[in-house]
């Protein structure tokens, strides 16, 4: 259970980080009002592929059991 947590939240870490590199590259590249790299693009593939990545980990954890879905408490 501790080891899925800090899975998830590694992966929060690399999405964050990506969005961060594509952020750069975009206020570096951007001025001249064309990209001259794929920095920015090749930034969110790696993005979109780690959310996709972490959105599996958490269904597989949940169909093995590793996870159970908790929910709000009713009444309080």
């Amino acid at each position: 259970m501790g080891v899925m947590k800090y899975l998830v939240a590694l992966a929060f870490l690399g999405i964050l980080a990506s969005l961060a590199v594509a952020l750069f590259f975009m206020l570096r590249d951007g001025r001249n009002g064309r990209a001259k790299s794929g920095g920015m693009v090749r930034a969110l593939t790696v993005r979109i592929g780690l959310s996709v990545l972490l959105f599996l980990c958490v269904l597989l954890a949940w169909k093995l059991g590793y996870i159970q879905p908790g929910g709000l408490p009713i009444g309080k």
